[in-house]
């Protein structure tokens, strides 16, 4: 074999059930990875995740040079790179999909530059369990509904032939391609908020097995209850792991589904996969909602431009305590939990009418699991103008949502220090506690804490009266 093969990384940072990365070493002595940083598609509006592509890169490096393969990191757009490989470079080209309508679009591009220029290339099947255009109703419309979706969709991943294993060979040779390749911390925000990632998270494959293992050992057969509880480590965390592709969900189905029968909780989980094989559907079929509302009536609904009311809610200052735990939360670890996700959702959008659009380009920013489908499909749903959505009407109250899921305040004291010595009973809801009781554990409220920037009653009413509207 006297061609060379370049495996193009995108968000697949994994040796394990990585089509592209098998089908290369099994079929060519030199093997190279190439990851190419766009600066478009991070700059200014995906900051947190640089820091996890950086980190992605180095240890994915150290994993690869164990098969005699190089990783590359090149600054530039695909198509302007890509273009400038030619049959002459003896260069075959293989990567995995990836489910959003731009880089499918890319995919068909560049399919077409290599043609031209004959360079052999093939893409192959990426980080999901169906492809999205397998699972449709019976005269091959999409689904708008959640359901429906996952109960074909599950049947046809289980009815599906198992794959043969991806196992990757180690290349006889290695070998730079690529001139002016660059270092990973070359990606890294300017600003050093960043650097507490490293306390929580660490970007490898290895780390999100072990994550996955754990979970299963001691965890799962409780998520059903536990997830609930941001005060409890009920979750996975494995959404960056997966939004990255440390780990394709397909071994994360294998690993969890042996349990499914024993308990509903396993059942649960299993269903978080199901709604993002959902959003990926749904971003390809109805891409307009990656711009706007999918439901329409919605373009009309009276958002209040409030840059003030905005920023204290990104800064975690909104007076609700649930809801600042995890603004905050989510800018120490880039990370939040899900429960709180749609509390905090469904503050911007209903008690404050701050429209969707700027709580998603906020959690496009913040979050290291920043995944186009899935945020964009969660922020309609919260803001009851997506498909399966929530109804618009249906409006988290901030302080009963606190002493449901939080009734200690043990989440609320962690990211919420300034409230640490507020006994549980005004823990939720501080500004009622009498000025003498403020006074005498040293929690002022308006100073040491803000007071609430919205009353709930009166927003909660302003939200109802707004989205009647919509029905005039």
């Amino acid at each position: 074999m006297s061609k060379k093969a370049v495996v193009w990384i995108r968000d697949d940072f994994r040796i394990k059930n990585n089509s592209a990365l098998s089908y290369a070493t099994n079929n060519y002595d030199t093997v190279t990875a190439l990851y190419i940083y766009n600066k478009k598609n991070f700059d200014d509006v995906r900051e947190a995740q640089k820091w996890w592509i950086s980190k992605s890169l180095i240890n994915f490096k150290d994993e690869l040079i164990k098969y005699n393969i190089e990783l590359e990191l090149v600054f530039s757009d695909e198509i302007t790179f890509f273009s400038k490989i030619k049959d002459k470079h003896k260069i075959s080209i293989f990567w995995n999909k990836i489910y959003e309508p731009s880089q499918l679009k890319l995919d068909d591009e560049l399919i077409k530059i290599f043609e031209k220029n004959k360079i052999l290339s093939k893409c192959f099947k990426g980080n999901v369990l169906n492809e999205y255009k397998n699972v449709t109703k019976d005269d091959g419309s999409p689904y708008k509904v959640y359901s429906p979706f996952w109960r074909v969709g599950e049947q046809i991943y289980l009815d599906s032939i198992p794959s043969k294993s991806l196992n990757v060979k180690r290349a006889k040779s290695k070998i730079k391609l690529f001139k002016n390749s660059n270092v990973p911390d070359q990606i890294l925000p300017k600003k050093n908020w960043y650097k507490k990632f490293e306390k929580y998270w660490y970007p490898s494959e290895k780390q999100s097995e072990k994550f996955l293992n754990e979970f299963v050992e001691n965890r799962m057969l409780k998520y059903g209850v536990d997830r609930d509880y941001p005060a409890i480590n009920g979750s996975s965390k494995l959404s960056p792991f997966i939004r990255n592709g440390q780990i394709h969900v397909s071994n994360i189905w294998d690993k969890c589904y042996k349990y499914k029968s024993k308990n509903i909780s396993v059942k649960k989980y299993l269903n978080e996969l199901g709604w993002r094989e959902f959003s990926h559907s749904l971003i390809n079929y109805f891409p307009e909602m990656l711009k706007g509302n999918l439901r329409k009536e919605f373009d009309k609904f009276p958002w209040d431009k409030n840059a003030k009311n905005l920023k204290a809610w990104k800064n975690g200052m909104t007076g609700y305590p649930i809801v600042d735990a995890g603004m905050r939360q989510l800018y120490e670890t880039g990370w939040m939990h899900n429960r709180i996700r749609m509390v905090v959702g469904s503050f911007l959008v209903k008690h404050l009418r701050i429209n969707w659009k700027e709580g998603e380009k906020h959690f496009r920013n913040c979050l290291l699991d920043f995944n186009e489908a899935n945020n964009v499909a969660q922020w309609q749903w919260v803001a009851g103008c997506g498909a399966d959505a929530a109804p618009y009407f249906r409006i988290f109250n901030p302080i009963l949502q606190g002493e449901k899921f939080d009734k200690q305040g043990l989440y609320v004291k962690k990211w919420v220090p300034e409230l640490e010595r507020v006994p549980n009973k005004f823990i939720h809801k501080p500004w009622e506690m009498e000025t003498k009781y403020q006074e005498a554990i040293k929690t002022k409220i308006g100073s040491d804490y803000p007071s609430p920037i919205v009353v709930h009653e009166e927003a909660r009413n302003a939200a109802l009266k707004a989205f009647q509207t919509l029905k005039n």
